[in-house]
C-alpha cells in the first residue's frame, strides 16, 4: 500500500505528463463511462443461459 510520499509522487507525475488542463477532462470522460456501464448493466434483463439439448441420434 503507497504511504504518502508515493501518492504525492505518483500526483506530481501525472500533472507533469497529462498538464493540469486536461486532467478535469480526462476525468469527466471516466466519470461518463462509469455512470453508461452503471447504467446499462441496471437496464440489461437478466439473461439465464438456456440449456441445450442433446441432439438426436441418427440410425
Amino acid at each position: 500500500m503507497p504511504g504518502g510520499t508515493e501518492i504525492i509522487i505518483i500526483v506530481i507525475l501525472i500533472l507533469v505528463l497529462f498538464g493540469s488542463a486536461k486532467i478535469p477532462s480526462i476525468a469527466k470522460n471516466i466519470a461518463s463511462g462509469i455512470k453508461t456501464f452503471k447504467k446499462e448493466m441496471k437496464d440489461e434483463p437478466k439473461k439465464t443461459p438456456a440449456k441445450k439439448k442433446p441432439a438426436a441420434k441418427k440410425k
